[in-house]
């Protein structure tokens, strides 16, 4: 075996998967590729990195369409045939966080804030969310709502926006992907999240970390740091995947595609670079 990823039956073997922001309970979410996903790669062990469930969106209005229940599903079924599942909490989802302390179980899915994985070539990664090592977040919740405002309605503008680009022809962009690349408040912001985790990940004697939270997907190093990000499925529709051989690469599910799986293996590299 030369540890790349598999095929079975027709689907892609990973010894990891990880998924985050999938925010089910909103519009945005792009459950139904998400399940189609879900078939068509298995993995001996999967990780909801957070923001699974929107449980900030819920609170105010309700929305939850079959597509996120067959989300849920699929999940639940993958763990019951033997995928062993974690689920890491998010702030999105932070209403889950009250009940970690009771270590539970529910349907063979272990809840937990963080964890550490250890590759199949023997490296320890911190798996975390990542909204800890957001300011924004941590300590000015109101800007952070606000924010997710201003981010959904910034998605509608997307919908309509693309909806006319491909009626012309042309490929899809996203406003939300160019402001974080772009603007520099916001390149800031990233920066100092991921100098955070790296520094953390430093202190704890670790060799790396996954986590998602800022919707970027993204392989690279951080001064010897290596530095995972799962992206999301709201615009990018996006995970990360390990082979046999503990190598970890991006793994993109586009609308183009229809049904067909990208995976791009994104090199581990020093310096910014844009998500695979």
């Amino acid at each position: 075996m030369n540890g790349q990823p598999t095929p079975i039956s027709g689907k892609r073997r990973y010894r990891t998967i990880w998924i985050s922001d999938v925010h089910l309970g909103t519009p945005g979410c792009q459950a139904d590729h998400l399940v189609d996903f879900l078939k068509q790669h298995e993995c001996e062990r999967l990780y909801l990195v957070g923001d699974i469930i929107d449980g900030w969106k819920l609170r105010t209005a309700w929305y939850w369409p079959q597509e996120h229940t067959n989300v849920v599903r699929k999940v639940l079924t993958k763990a019951k045939r033997g995928t062993r599942v974690i689920y890491v909490t998010g702030n999105h989802d932070e209403f889950l966080r009250k009940f970690v302390g009771y270590r539970l179980e529910i349907g063979h899915i272990a809840l937990v804030n963080e964890a550490v994985h250890e590759t199949a070539d023997g490296r320890r990664l911190l798996v975390t969310h990542g909204d800890a090592f957001d300011v924004i977040t941590r300590y000015h919740k109101w800007i952070a709502l606000a924010g997710d405002a201003l981010y959904e309605g910034t998605m509608r503008f997307n919908f309509w926006f693309n909806r006319a680009r491909a009626m012309l022809g042309m490929r899809y962009w996203s406003l939300s992907a160019f402001a974080k690349q772009h603007v520099k408040a916001a390149v800031n912001i990233v920066s100092a999240f991921e100098t955070s985790l790296a520094r953390e990940c430093r202190r704890r004697g670790l060799d790396g970390v996954v986590c998602g939270h800022i919707h970027h997907a993204e392989v690279r190093s951080i001064d010897g740091v290596a530095y995972y990000n799962c992206g999301d499925w709201v615009e990018s529709c996006t995970a990360l995947g390990e082979d046999m051989n503990g190598r970890i690469e991006v793994i993109r599910w586009t609308r183009i595609d229809h049904g067909q799986s990208s995976a791009k293996v994104t090199p581990l590299r020093r310096g910014r670079a844009v998500a695979a």
